[in-house]
């Protein structure tokens, strides 16, 4: 009954400092708010800068996983590069060993005068006080956070408090004395470190864990030792877990963060081992303390990022050996090799690798337009996810030549540049939007299925011939621009024009057939979102290729970004329109054949 207690009683004292240690760290992210990220991936141009900012960070929210997690994020969405992303995780490996430097105050004790003023239980009382009070009467946001701050402090001294007191009775102990002992084998004492920080998923957690049986005294340097070595390894557990759905730079940034410790755990393991096995070190057998805990923890992590800092461009190399890519995410990267910052003082050249790079974006657009207007007639799951995954990747492109053609407005230019730079800016904001409209006609597909929604006949060809006449505007808007083709751009707004005014009358048609009772409404709401996609594609085509038609004017105006398709005086554009309104015509259609709009993604 005595031992069911024992653990019951360090189970809830584990369950208190990990519920504390979540709740400081949650405040501390809260209280910062955005800043600390901001400041993470700003701040890393350099990988020694990325170790300081990420022990500075994880010493702060006092979790090397959160940190990593943060990083993966930033590497999967492309903010940062997989370089700077190894010095922060080495960083963030050095600051999770703080935390157990702040547990050693949970072991202060006294019986009187200032001794008793800085115990431990007057500590966390005060804190503890002080907390609540500004969880619950304090009215702004950030005295609640600086509350919970505290309060998960006072609950994590008090946890380590608790463990503690749950252990000392085992200094008796002789099954534990020998449980102890049998640590002291390397092999086992790593493997409880790698399985017991996996299970409770915090290197803090089990540091902790260790300085509460230090109390015992009896745990001695050859026991903690493989424990603290095998740490490292279990914590990287939850981080691999996170970096399940990320891209394949977010995995590899996922296997630093394990590399960088099995690394250590190899390296140190082999040389003390060894040097012991010759020299008998004889402190093998010093009683541990929560201090010595927390200095064998922080110098075993520091000497490891000491030893492979100058490594990490192997280590880089070393994971994109691991996790490889494909060949068409080799394809997917390379325009963003064109965007050396080396070219920038040079605007004519960085001008010219802009305008490569967006003809990738323009064909990666074309084909994703297609892909998802395709889903509507034939869905496939695994196309639905290659159109959110091409999605992302347009974003990236509106992100990379954004900052590019911004850093190139800051460098001195002839009015053409400055004008050329100007009219892409308009350009990839028109793709980035007509993207974003892909996904969304993709996802109402994805609905659609999900929901075995259906339009009746009608509804069906009306509907693909307005596909067909957007699947060749987002064609010809696309080749105009790569092959800079103007008299091609010519045809895109009056072609823009009929479909709108297409989805225009196919929202009257679709009223008739509620009214007739032949389409119901949820039917009609996501054929209208369609149209209203459909129209958006139309006016965002036309957008970019006014942009176009304007890069050669003397003075053209730049204020040309606009979600309508304006009609203009030129015989070739009403030639063009009418051109289009009889080969698209709805009328024509109906009673006959059925029609259904399908194209491969590798149009050209």
């Amino acid at each position: 009954m005595a031992i069911f207690s024992m653990v019951l009683s360090l189970l809830s004292g584990v369950a208190l400092f990990l519920f504390g240690m979540s709740l400081m760290g949650d405040g501390l992210k809260l209280v910062a708010g955005n800043k600390l990220e901001a400041f993470l991936y700003r701040m890393t141009n350099t990988p020694l800068k990325g170790v300081a900012l990420g022990t500075a960070v994880t010493s702060i929210i006092q979790s090397s996983s959160a940190t990593t997690v943060m990083v993966i994020g930033f590497v999967n969405s492309g903010m940062m590069k997989l370089k700077q992303a190894i010095g922060i995780i080495m960083g963030a490996n050095i600051g999770t060993s703080i935390t157990g430097w702040i547990l050693c105050l949970s072991y202060i004790q006294g019986s009187g005068g200032i001794a008793s003023i800085l115990s431990t239980a007057t500590i966390s009382a005060v804190v503890a006080i002080i907390g609540i009070i500004l969880r619950m009467f304090c009215k702004r946001s950030v005295h609640k956070n600086i509350g919970n701050i505290m309060l998960g402090f006072s609950i994590l001294m008090t946890g380590m408090q608790t463990m503690s007191g749950a252990v000392a009775p085992l200094r008796e102990s002789k099954v534990f004395i020998d449980m102890l002992t049998m640590f002291s084998n390397p092999l086992a004492g790593i493997l409880v470190g790698i399985l017991f920080t996996a299970v409770l998923q915090s290197a803090s957690a089990t540091v902790g864990v260790l300085q509460a049986l230090s109390v015992t005294g009896i745990l001695t340097f050859a026991s903690a030792f493989p424990i603290v070595l095998g740490i490292g390894v279990g914590a990287a557990c939850p981080v691999l877990i996170s970096a399940i759905g990320a891209n394949k730079n977010g995995k590899r940034t996922a296997l630093i963060y394990l590399m960088n410790d099995l690394f250590g755990l190899i390296m140190w393991s082999i040389i003390f081992y060894t040097a012991n096995a010759i020299v008998h070190f004889g402190f093998m057998d010093m009683i541990m303390t929560p201090v010595t805990i927390a200095a064998l923890n922080t110098v075993f992590r520091v000497a490891t990022v000491i030893v492979l800092f100058p490594f990490i461009p192997k280590l880089e190399k070393l994971v994109c050996m691991l996790v490889k890519d494909s060949a068409e995410e080799l394809e997917d990267e390379a325009d963003f090799d064109l965007l050396e910052e080396r070219l920038i003082n040079y605007p004519a050249l960085a001008i010219g690798q802009c305008h490569r790079a967006m003809n990738g974006m323009s064909k990666k657009l074309r084909k994703n337009v297609n892909r998802a207007m395709n889903l509507l007639n034939d869905y496939q799951q695994d196309k639905y996810d290659k159109v959110q995954r091409k999605e992302d990747l347009i974003d990236k492109y509106e992100s990379r030549l954004g900052d590019y053609l911004i850093q190139l407005t800051k460098r001195e230019m002839n009015t053409a540049q400055t004008r050329q730079v100007s009219l892409y800016l308009h350009t990839i904001n028109d793709f980035e939007r007509i993207g974003d409209h892909a996904s969304y006609i993709a996802h109402m597909a994805n609905e659609m299925h999900d929901n075995h929604t259906n339009f009746s006949q009608s509804a069906w060809d009306e509907l693909n011939i307005v596909m067909g006449a957007v699947r060749e505007e987002i064609n010809v808007t696309c080749n105009a621009f790569m092959k800079d083709d103007r008299e091609a751009a010519q045809r895109v707004a009056p072609l823009g024009a009929v479909i709108t005014n297409l989805c225009d009358e196919l929202k009257l048609h679709h009223v008739a057939r509620l009214s007739k009772g032949e389409c119901g409404l949820e039917e009609g709401t996501v054929f209208n979102d369609i149209l209203n996609s459909f129209g958006r594609i139309a006016a965002h085509s036309a957008s970019a290729m006014m942009a176009l038609m304007k890069s050669g004017e003397e003075d053209p105006d730049l204020h040309i970004h606009d979600s309508k398709v304006y009609p203009t005086d030129t015989m070739e554009y009403y030639s063009y329109f009418n051109e289009y309104r009889q080969k698209y015509d709805i009328d024509a259609v109906n009673g006959g054949d059925h029609v259904v709009s399908m194209e491969p993604e590798e149009v050209e």
